[in-house]
C-alpha cells in the first residue's frame, strides 16, 4: 500500500495554492507515494494512526516540518488552516485515531523546483515516523 501524502491549500488563492501546484510533480516523482489533494476541513483518514500533511504555511522562508499537534493551536504562525487543522487533528487524537502526525510546511513564495527538491529529499528521507 502506498504511503498517502494529504496535499492542503487553495487553487483559488495564489498564496495558498503552492502545495496543490507542486503535487502532479512530487507525484511524478514519487511514485511510491499517494498525494490526495483534499480540504482540510474535510474527514481526514489516518492510516495506522498517523497523518503526513503538506500545507502552505504564512511567515516561514523555508519548508519546516511540524510533529507535535500542540504547537498548532499556541502559534498561530504555521498555518493558515490553524484553526480547523489543529481542532481536526485533536479531535482525531482524542478518538484515539491519531498518534502521529507530520506537516511539512512550505512558504506561500519562493522558487518551486527548489522547494520540489527539498520535499521530495525530506519525504525519501524521513516519510515514516519509525
Amino acid at each position: 500500500m502506498k504511503q498517502k501524502i494529504y496535499i492542503f491549500g487553495n487553487p483559488l488563492l495564489p498564496f495558498d495554492s503552492l502545495p496543490i501546484r507542486l503535487a502532479p510533480r512530487l507525484q511524478a516523482a514519487l511514485p511510491e507515494f499517494e498525494f490526495i489533494v483534499v480540504d482540510p476541513n474535510e474527514n481526514l483518514k489516518p492510516v495506522d494512526k498517523e497523518l503526513i500533511i503538506i500545507d502552505t504555511v504564512e511567515g516561514i522562508d523555508k519548508i519546516t516540518v511540524i510533529d507535535d499537534i500542540d504547537k498548532i493551536k499556541t502559534e498561530k504562525i504555521y498555518s493558515l488552516h490553524d484553526f480547523d487543522l489543529g481542532y481536526n487533528l485533536k479531535l482525531l487524537q482524542k478518538l484515539g485515531e491519531l498518534e502521529r502526525v507530520k506537516i511539512i510546511g512550505i512558504p506561500m513564495e519562493g522558487d518551486e523546483k527548489t522547494i520540489v527538491d527539498q520535499l521530495i529529499n525530506i519525504l525519501k528521507s524521513g516519510s515514516s515516523f519509525g
